[in-house]
C-alpha cells in the first residue's frame, strides 16, 4: 500500500510519513502542489493526503485535477482551514475525507485505514480483462502479452485497458483524450500519438504485433 503526502510544512510532513511507515504503509512525499499533482498522475497510489494551502499550485486545484484524471483515487484533505464552508468545499470538490489541523495522529491513521479499506471493497468484481494475447490484472495494475509482463506507464496501462474494454471498436482520438486524460480535446496536442506509439512498441516487443491499428481519419482499434 503506497500513500502520497502533499504537504509543504516539513515538520507535519515528516511526522505523518514516519507514523504511516510504522503502520506498514509505503510513503512518498511532495512539498508543493505542482510536484504533488505530477507524482500522483505518474504512479499508483492507494491514497493521497493533501494540504489545501500549497505553494506553486493550490490544493483545491490539485484535488480538482486529480479527481478529473483519476476519479477512483482516494484523497484525504488535511488542512488548517477548519470552517464549515472550507470542509463542505473540500468534500463537494471530491475529497473522500477532510481532517483539520491540529489533529490526533491516531485519528489520522484510523481515517487512512478506513478510506483504503473502503476503496478495496469497491474494487471491480472482475479482476482481469482479456483479449486475444493480452491480459490486464485490475487489482495489481499489471499487464501481460503472451504471458510476458509488460512494463507500462500508468497512462499506457489505462489506454490498453480502454482498448480491451472497447475491443474491435474504432475509438477516436477525442474519445481517448477525454476518457484517459479527462480534458477537453485539443486537436493540436500530440500526447495521444506519443502514448500510442510507446504502447504499440512495447506490444510489438512482447510479441503482440499487428493488434493495435490506426484507422486513418477515424482513430484506433484493437483487433486481430
Amino acid at each position: 500500500m503506497k500513500i502520497l503526502i502533499v504537504e509543504d510544512d516539513s515538520t507535519t510532513r515528516d511526522f505523518i510519513a514516519k507514523a504511516l511507515k510504522e503502520h506498514g504503509y509505503a510513503v512518498d512525499i511532495a512539498e508543493d502542489g505542482q510536484n504533488g499533482l505530477m507524482m500522483a498522475l505518474s504512479s499508483q497510489y492507494q491514497l493521497v493526503i493533501l494540504d489545501r494551502m500549497l505553494p506553486n499550485l493550490d490544493g483545491m486545484k490539485v484535488l480538482t485535477a486529480l479527481k478529473s484524471a483519476e476519479p477512483e483515487l482516494p484523497i484525504l484533505i488535511l488542512s488548517a482551514l477548519d470552517s464549515v464552508k472550507d470542509k463542505v468545499d473540500g468534500l463537494t470538490a471530491g475529497s473522500d475525507d477532510y481532517l483539520t489541523k491540529p489533529f490526533a495522529l491516531a485519528e489520522l491513521i484510523a481515517r487512512v485505514d478506513i478510506i483504503i479499506n473502503r476503496a478495496h471493497r469497491h474494487q471491480p468484481v472482475t479482476s482481469e480483462l482479456v483479449y486475444d494475447c493480452l491480459k490486464i490484472n485490475l487489482k495489481t495494475h499489471s499487464a501481460q502479452c503472451h504471458h510476458h509482463q509488460l512494463s507500462l506507464q500508468p497512462k499506457e496501462l489505462r489506454l490498453l485497458q480502454y482498448f480491451i474494454e472497447h475491443n474491435e471498436q474504432v475509438v477516436s482520438r477525442m474519445r481517448l483524450f477525454e476518457a484517459i486524460w479527462s480534458y477537453h480535446f485539443d486537436p493540436k496536442t500530440n500526447v495521444i500519438d506519443v502514448h500510442i506509439a510507446n504502447l504499440r512498441k512495447k506490444l510489438e516487443e512482447a510479441g503482440c504485433s499487428d493488434i493495435l491499428h490506426t484507422v486513418r481519419g477515424a482513430g484506433y482499434v484493437l483487433r486481430r
